[in-house]
């Protein structure tokens, strides 16, 4: 058999993942639960995630997405925040 018969495609762990994006652990899986990055789970139930999807999602990055881009609060004025008064 040829050694190109045998493609597997590289599965990265959460910490890879997290580290691609500057995110943390639970940001990764909380975008697998949501739909937003497809997961396997190995025997052991560890989530993996695809290099090709995962690389995919980077290329989109650019755009931000609405589930998790919020607006910044808007400033609250109140009276007594004058320091001339």
């Amino acid at each position: 058999m040829n050694s190109g018969d045998h493609d597997e495609e590289r599965l990265l762990t959460p910490g890879e993942v997290s580290r691609a994006f500057s995110v943390t652990n639970r940001t990764v899986t909380r975008w697998a639960e949501s739909g937003r990055l497809g997961s396997i789970r190995t025997p052991g139930g560890h989530r993996r995630y695809r290099e090709a999807e995962v690389r995919a999602l980077l290329n989109n990055q650019a755009q931000p997405n609405p589930i998790t881009t919020r607006p910044a609060p808007e400033p609250t004025i109140t009276p007594h925040s004058d320091p001339n008064r």
